[in-house]
């Protein structure tokens, strides 16, 4: 079971529990399908396999979402990736924030088990889609890495870069169900995907002059023959 704590743009808040029924991560969901193709084929250059379709939505087990501060993955080649979540309820959509953390090994042989092998961590705090839909490109995603043991800036762009949700839906073909939880895909990481000690991640919403953070620690376990 997640706990969630809702918060309105008029300052109310209520808490809320949900079971997901499902998970979905979306991948390539980036606007600009040009820098899409592009990415697509360094990282099969490299031997990442390429998309079934863009963008692409992946199933995963709903008890890969974990609400946690420390996180267990297993070896040193996975990574965070901040993304905007959806949370669908009974009473309409909400926005969270995630982090779908990959291996990035496991990757280069498909990139549906990469996304199964780790957690998929969600912070507690939600907004409701409807109170930002307005100004969903104005709002800024963020992601910090602690890697060598200096904190730098891992992730930064505006939403603009991503498709929406309702672009999200119409994509997939149909409305997100209540107990759904759907990561919405991420932007590029500056300096390139690495592997850090801790991820913490933010959404900024400069409208409603409001910020929704959440960070992890990452647990390398070693890799056993």
């Amino acid at each position: 079971m997640l706990t969630f704590t809702r918060t309105f743009k008029d300052g109310r808040t209520d808490q809320v529990n949900m079971t997901p029924d499902a998970l979905i991560v979306a991948g390539w969901t980036g606007r600009d399908e040009a820098a899409l193709n592009h990415h697509i084929e360094e990282l099969a250059a490299i031997g990442v396999p390429r998309p079934s379709s863009v963008p692409v939505f992946y199933r995963n087990a709903a008890t890969n979402v974990v609400q946690t501060g420390r996180l267990e993955v297993l070896g040193p080649d996975t990574s965070g990736e901040v993304e905007p979540v959806i949370v669908a309820l009974n009473d309409g959509l909400w926005i969270g924030l995630g982090s779908d953390h990959t291996d990035r090994k496991a990757e280069t042989m498909g990139i549906a088990l990469s996304k199964q092998l780790c957690g998929k961590v969600m912070g507690g705090a939600l907004w409701k889609f409807e109170d930002i839909a307005p100004h969903w490109d104005r709002i800024i995603i963020r992601a910090y890495a602690k890697i060598d043991g200096e904190r730098v800036l891992y992730q930064e762009g505006p939403l603009a870069l991503m498709r929406d949700p309702v672009d999200l839906m119409t994509r997939y073909g149909r409305a997100f169900v209540a107990n759904t939880i759907i990561f919405c895909g991420t932007i590029g990481a500056k300096g390139g995907i690495r592997p850090a000690a801790r991820f913490d991640m933010e959404l900024e919403d400069p409208v409603l002059n409001r910020r929704m953070t959440y960070g992890y620690d990452i647990t390398v376990l070693p890799v056993v023959t």
